[in-house]
C-alpha cells in the first residue's frame, strides 16, 4: 500500500517540511531561521499541500523531529502533530534526530551538537535505541563505550580517545528523512512512537524565586 506522509521539523534553528508518497518525495522546504517557526510552519505545510494538489485528508500519516534541540521549537512541532492527528485521524509518529543519523545495521553512538560545546548521546541499534540518551562533555567524556563507532558531532575526537571508529556526520534537511522513517515504522505495523518531546537536558530558564500569589476563596 503507498502511503502519504507530511513531515516537519522546528527543534534547531530551522523550520522544515515535506510531504512523500511511497518511495516519492512530492516537495520539501527548509527555512533557517532562530525563530518565528510557530507562524512559518503552518503556511509552509499549506504551501506543500497546495504544490502536491492535496489535503490534510489525503495523509495516511504525520510525522515530526522530537528533538533533541531547542525546547519550543521540539513543542511547536510535537503540539501541531498531535493535534493534526486527532483531527485527521490518521497516527502521528515520533522521530528523534538521532533516528536521522543511525545506520540501519549495527551499533552505534550518535551524537548531535548541543549548547555550550556539549554534545547529546544515545546508543542505536539498527536504527532503535537501546538506552536513554545523556549530556555529555565530547572533549573529556571517556564511556564506557557500548558500541563500535560513533557517528556524529565531534565524533572522530571521541572515537580516538574510545579506540574506536569516527564519522562526523550531520543532518542537512531533517524533514524527507523523518517521513522515509516514519513510512518504514507504519507499514512494518505494531506499535507507533507517539511525538512526545525529547529534551535530554534541563531547561535554562529558572523559575521564579518570588513566592506564588495567594488565591482568594
Amino acid at each position: 500500500m503507498t502511503v502519504t506522509i507530511l513531515s516537519f521539523d522546528t527543534s534547531a534553528a530551522h523550520c522544515a517540511a515535506a510531504l512523500l508518497c511511497g518511495e516519492r518525495l512530492l516537495g520539501a522546504r527548509l527555512e533557517p531561521m532562530k525563530r518565528g517557526q510557530a507562524e512559518a510552519l503552518v503556511p509552509m505545510i499549506e504551501a506543500l499541500l497546495a504544490e502536491a494538489g492535496l489535503t490534510p485528508r489525503d495523509l495516511d500519516a504525520i510525522g515530526c523531529g522530537t528533538g533533541p534541540g531547542n525546547f519550543t521549537g521540539i513543542r511547536i512541532s510535537v503540539a501541531l502533530a498531535r493535534g493534526m492527528a486527532l483531527s485527521l485521524g490518521v497516527p502521528a509518529i515520533g522521530v528523534s534526530q538521532f533516528e536521522l543519523l543511525a545506520p540501519a545495521r549495527g551499533a552505534a553512538l550518535i551524537t548531535l551538537p548541543a549548547p555550550r560545546d556539549m554534545a547529546y548521546a544515545q546508543v542505536m541499534d539498527a536504527g532503535r535505541p537501546v538506552e536513554a540518551p545523556e549530556l555529555i562533555d565530547p572533549a573529556t567524556w571517556d564511556g564506557p563505550m557500548r558500541a563500535g563507532q560513533v557517528i556524529g558531532h565531534r565524533a572522530q575526537e571521541i572515537a580516538e580517545r574510545l579506540s574506536a571508529d569516527g564519522q562526523v556526520a550531520v543532518v542537512d534537511d531533517p524533514a524527507p528523512a523523518i517521513a522515509r522513517i516514519a513510512a518504514a515504522q507504519l507499514t512494518r505495523g505494531g506499535a507507533l512512537p507517539r511525538p512526545a518531546p525529547q529534551y535530554v537536558r534541563a531547561a535554562d530558564a529558572a523559575p521564579p524565586s518570588d513566592p506564588p500569589p495567594v488565591i482568594l476563596p
